[in-house]
């Protein structure tokens, strides 16, 4: 029997996120104890993301945990990892996606469109905030920070009147039905990467590399692989209103991967959206090539400048 210490943030969705890890890793044979670590987005609930050292502000503290021994794996939630790779780690498995879709949470069970002009929708995403801004249903959205009881508590005592979530954490704490919309992608693209698990090991450490990568499911991480290099193409950082989605599905000549992404202005004024599809095996390039087509058209006209792209989108 392997002893795996899982690092993991102290949340409640983070510690959920982990132990669905660690179950499997367990059934696998594999005695597992999880381990917290105390990133800097946890201890200031209260600053604005962008004013808390960039992106990767809720992974740093895991991957030195990583590097240093501490741990030997740790669960992140994929949107939450910087795109420029860090030479000491690897992910060394990429678990079955959970949806990717955004959820609205409202008062008296009203859908985004049936909410009135004016009402007050709280997220801390500038992407989620740039496309409710663009569907011009007159909308104030205003800044929300805090784990999901904070967040939704923010509804049932009146203080808002609706939060958008990311539906995946919703359903992993067991609170799905609390979600009056699932927020349909021709309306609002996820953040890259939202809804799937990455489980990072050390770069050198082989033998828990070979264990983890039982989880491995082929068809998310090609997901996510074409919704992240586009990212990285961009030069967005994950604070940019960049949306996107990629789907396995089924072509003419088997297996096809189709994106689609969006690029908004933060204040929703304009936006683009584009789509391509392309062969799993060359995920990569899609996303990249997705990513160029957008430059193309002027994506780079409507995203913040380089100096305000520094905040890492959280996982709701």
């Amino acid at each position: 029997m392997t002893r795996l210490r899982l690092g993991t943030r102290r949340s409640a969705l983070a510690t959920t996120q982990s132990t669905w890890v660690a179950d499997r890793l367990r059934a696998l044979g594999h005695d597992v104890e999880l381990v917290e670590v105390t990133t800097e987005g946890d201890r200031d609930r209260s600053t604005p993301l962008a004013q808390l050292g960039g992106t990767g502000v809720f992974v740093s503290a895991l991957r030195e945990a990583l590097a240093d021994g501490r741990v030997d794996l740790a669960v992140h939630s994929l949107k939450d990892l910087p795109t420029a790779p860090d030479p000491r780690t690897t992910v060394a498995a990429v678990p079955v996606r959970e949806d990717a879709r955004d959820a609205l949470v409202a008062r008296d069970g009203l859908t985004l469109a049936e909410l009135p002009a004016g009402s007050r929708v709280g997220t801390g995403s500038p992407r989620r905030r740039a496309q409710i801004a663009a569907l011009g249903l007159g909308l104030e959205v205003t800044d929300l920070r805090g784990n999901v009881d904070t967040r939704l508590g923010h509804v049932h005592e009146r203080r808002l009147d609706a939060v958008v979530l990311a539906a995946a954490g919703l359903r992993r704490l067991g609170r799905a039905d609390e979600v009056t919309e699932l927020l349909d992608p021709l309306q609002m693209l996820p953040a890259p990467g939202q809804g799937a698990l990455a489980v990072e090991v050390r770069a050198d450490d082989e033998a828990t590399h070979g264990i983890v990568a039982a989880l491995e499911d082929p068809d998310t991480r090609a997901c996510v692989t074409a919704e992240r290099a586009l990212l990285a193409e961009l030069e967005a950082g994950c604070s940019a209103p960049v949306g996107a989605l990629a789907e396995v599905v089924e072509g003419t000549d088997g297996a096809e991967l189709s994106l689609r992404a969006v690029v908004a202005a933060p204040d929703g004024t304009a936006d683009l959206r584009r789509s391509l599809t392309g062969d799993p095996a060359t995920a990569a390039d899609l996303g990249r090539r997705l990513a160029r087509l957008l430059l193309l058209d002027g994506a780079a006209d409507l995203m913040p400048t380089s100096t305000e792209r520094h905040v890492t989108e959280r996982a709701l």
